[in-house]
């Protein structure tokens, strides 16, 4: 197994253009894997929502601000 060192090095001694495209590459592998972690997130969550029954309806997040206007100030 490599380095990361040694991976680098090897990187740098790419001709440009074939560095240009592992760049390109890398990018879109980065941008897609965002994509597919959120989405796999919620499809998981939906999943277990169905799968469990639950229901929940707009009185459930009633009550969850804090209305409060924060802490006391001791000078």
């Amino acid at each position: 197994m490599m380095t990361l060192q040694e991976i680098i090095n090897s990187i740098e001694s790419l001709p440009t253009e074939e560095r240009d495209y592992l760049f390109d590459f890398l990018r879109q592998k980065k941008e897609e894997s965002k994509g597919d972690n959120f989405w796999e997130g919620l499809q998981k969550f939906r999943k277990v929502i169905e799968t469990e029954g639950i229901i929940f309806t707009d009185d459930d997040f009633a009550d969850l601000r804090d209305r409060s206007v924060g802490r006391e100030i001791d000078l």
